[in-house]
């Protein structure tokens, strides 16, 4: 499957307005595409446990979309068939005091993967590109040189053996008002919904601003952006994983030699 379609070139120019959410370019059948979903999770449970054996990598994921685009839904089932052992989910939401004492990277940071581990980040240190700029938290001057601090992070990760992987689910307008009703309709939902949802709604416009911008300016080389069609989850689902299971497949991991003893051998 020829995922980058969907990656952002380094250095393109990005509008959001160019993307179609309703797309479903690498399998347009629902039921096949949940089929090879299937075979993606059993495939990711074994580069999981290979990456956990090897013990040289470091995976890190990172989700931004929307209210209601799937973050969740993307962890619970793209990690299916992974090891709960191996992974770690973090969700970044307002800062603390002590938080806001230090730099904006400094909570993100601590965070980060281990050695044969996957972390996930259901939103991130992009927030602070996004909702700081939306909401005017910061002075401009300041989230703006945001982005090469950003840049500068990450490089010093992937220099460290981190892989990074950073999917946007892009979701409708529409699809994001049906999701909302959907929590409002069903009582097994409710508790998803919140009144803030509704606010930040309204300010979808400056959202899709600043995302053209966080796309444009981080998508780099050593840590893509992918721009992921969000309207139908099963797509989502499958795209995510074949991204992840290939970039773990690229990295030619081997199971390490022990002896009887249980030492690795050189």
């Amino acid at each position: 499957m020829n995922t980058n379609v969907h990656r952002v070139e380094p250095g393109s120019k990005v509008r959001m307005k160019d993307f179609d959410p309703d797309a479903t370019p690498l399998c347009g059948d629902k039921a096949d595409g949940k089929e090879q979903s299937l075979k993606v999770q059993q495939r990711l449970g074994e580069l999981q446990e290979l990456l956990y054996a090897e013990h040289h990598h470091k995976v890190l994921i990172v989700l931004q979309g929307m209210d209601t685009s799937g973050k969740d839904g993307t962890v619970r089932h793209v990690m299916n068939g992974v090891s709960p052992s191996g992974v770690q989910v973090f969700s970044f939401k307002k800062p603390t005091e002590e938080e806001l004492d230090h730099d904006f990277l400094w909570r993100v940071h601590a965070k980060t993967p281990g050695l044969g581990e996957i972390a996930v980040f259901n939103r991130s240190h992009y927030e602070d590109v996004l909702v700081v700029r939306v909401h005017n938290l910061v002075k401009e001057k300041v989230w703006r040189k945001r982005y090469e601090q950003i840049n500068a992070f990450e490089r010093a990760l992937t220099a460290s053996g981190t892989v990074i992987l950073k999917f946007f689910l892009n979701i409708s307008r529409e699809e994001q008002r049906k999701r909302l009703q959907e929590r409002i309709d069903d009582p097994k939902k409710h508790w998803k919904f919140q009144h803030g949802d509704i606010e930040e709604r309204k300010l979808w416009d400056d959202y899709m601003d600043a995302y053209d911008d966080v796309l444009e300016k981080t998508s780099t080389k050593h840590a893509p952006w992918y721009v992921i069609p969000a309207n139908a989850k099963w797509y989502r689902n499958l795209v995510i994983g074949n991204v992840l299971a290939d970039a773990l497949d690229s990295l030619k991991m081997e199971y390490p030699i022990v002896d009887l003893s249980g030492e690795v051998v050189d």
